[in-house]
């Protein structure tokens, strides 16, 4: 079957779940011939980390933000023609950008984790559709995608899908398959080769010239970035503190070098010390998890300008397991537990740059606003733990053009929530409205 033929059939069978889940095959405004858009924002955070306002008019065409004015204007006080016009009253709400999670596994659930090997790419392709909605209804427009464990092929019909607005769901980039070394963290353990023969993984590599072929391969399927398993999983053998890069300095060289060639960037995976100092002294653009960062680990953050992704929102999976867990795993989980998020706060306080990602699909899809809970509960402010979940996620995934800021010429991803977020994070979670590109998606403010 051919590339183009395949990808119609993926779609097609999008577009049929679609219609059985009782998902609009596609979100579109209530007044289809509407190209001008009118909210009455009660109050407006128009850029995260600057002051708010009030009694706010926001003026969108098509997808982008036209204008923005103090007071509630009428069409005829904007000059406007009444026939065009569709007002969205959010006067009671608070009104801040579309929020970006730079970490999640649509095609996972946390449920089944471990079950991988058992699951179809087209039960995958089901948790996407529903995995990628609950994102949305939650309240972020944009996510990437770190990793469609087995085939990238699935993942990336889904984020054309979604970006083509035929399924409702966030904007996705996509990492595809993770580049990973034999028996690293994207390699399926403790299996018998038979069975692994039918799972091999183009992201598999060993050796300088393989790495770059695994990467040239994700460029080739149009994946978005890099993901590189720089260290092993945290419930796995090589997954501690004190354990050995996952891939060596060379391999980990023609890496980054291949994917900036490709004008890609690479995120790491990594947890363990000499994983994370590994992959930042080769130049990677961003750290996921980061456990167990030191102080070297900060120069290095700071010299090479990397972001790092925190994925706080683990801890609760980890202090639900850690009781049950066998003794010699029990010491691990419990070093995670006390040093993840102090290392966090420390790496935050000598100016490491964040940026958000829940590691949803690890943990519970739509409960991604978790992530920025944990950073006001680690000491970060209210007003800086929605910074890194708006303009810093954009800048990091170099998306800061149009998304993350709700300024006039920048895309309308927008969310209203009840309460004031600045002041009780947790007001992120009573989300009444979400704007994507212009389109509403949810709107319960009725």
């Amino acid at each position: 079957m051919s590339k183009v033929k395949s990808k119609a059939v993926w779609l097609g069978f999008i577009l049929l779940l679609s219609a059985f889940t009782n998902y609009p095959v596609a979100a579109v405004p209530e007044i289809k011939d509407t190209n001008i858009i009118i909210i009455y924002a009660g109050t407006l955070l128009e850029v995260p980390g600057q002051t708010v306002k009030t009694r706010q008019t926001v003026v969108i065409e098509n997808k982008n933000i036209q204008s923005i004015h103090d007071g509630y204007l009428s069409a005829q006080a904007l000059q406007l023609k009444p026939t065009q016009i569709k007002i969205i009253d959010l006067k009671n709400l608070f009104v801040l950008p579309g929020l970006i999670d730079a970490h999640v596994h649509l095609l996972n659930r946390s449920d089944q984790k471990f079950r991988q090997l058992h699951i179809s790419d087209e039960e995958k392709l089901i948790y996407g559709v529903v995995n990628a909605r609950l994102t949305l209804d939650a309240g972020f427009t944009t996510v990437a995608d770190l990793d469609a464990v087995g085939h990238s092929w699935p993942l990336l019909v889904l984020r054309n899908a979604i970006n083509a607005g035929n399924i409702p769901g966030p904007r996705v980039f996509a990492a595809g398959d993770s580049i990973s070394s034999t028996g690293g963290h994207g390699d399926f353990l403790d299996n018998r080769d038979e069975l692994l023969s039918n799972h091999n993984s183009p992201g598999l590599c060993d050796g300088p010239d393989e790495c770059r072929r695994a990467v040239r391969r994700q460029f080739r399927q149009g994946a978005d970035l890099i993901k590189i398993m720089a260290s092993g999983g945290g419930g796995e053998r090589t997954g501690g503190k004190h354990h050995a890069p996952s891939f060596t300095a060379d391999e980990l060289k023609a890496i980054v070098e291949t994917a900036h060639s490709l004008d890609m960037k690479v995120t790491a995976h990594a947890h363990g010390t000499a994983g994370i100092n590994a992959a930042l002294s080769a130049g990677v653009d961003s750290i996921e998890h980061a456990s167990f960062l030191d102080k070297q680990s900060v120069s290095l953050f700071k010299k090479t300008g990397a972001y790092l992704i925190a994925t706080l929102s683990t801890q609760d999976m980890i202090k639900a397991r850690v009781k049950s867990a066998p003794e010699k795993m029990k010491t691990r989980l419990n070093l995670y537990i006390n040093e993840h998020p102090a290392n966090i706060k420390m790496a935050y306080d000598r100016g490491v740059k964040l940026a958000l990602g829940s590691d949803a699909g690890a943990v519970p899809h739509g409960n991604n606003v978790r992530e920025i809970e944990w950073l006001v509960q680690i000491g970060i402010s209210e007003s800086e733990a929605i910074k890194i979940a708006t303009t810093q996620t954009a800048g990091h995934l170099g998306i800061s053009e149009y998304v993350g800021r709700l300024i006039p010429g920048m895309t309308a991803d927008l969310i209203a929530v009840e309460g004031d977020p600045l002041k009780n994070i947790s007001a992120l979670r009573q989300i009444r409205f979400v704007m994507k590109e212009g389109l509403t998606h949810k709107n319960s403010t009725r």
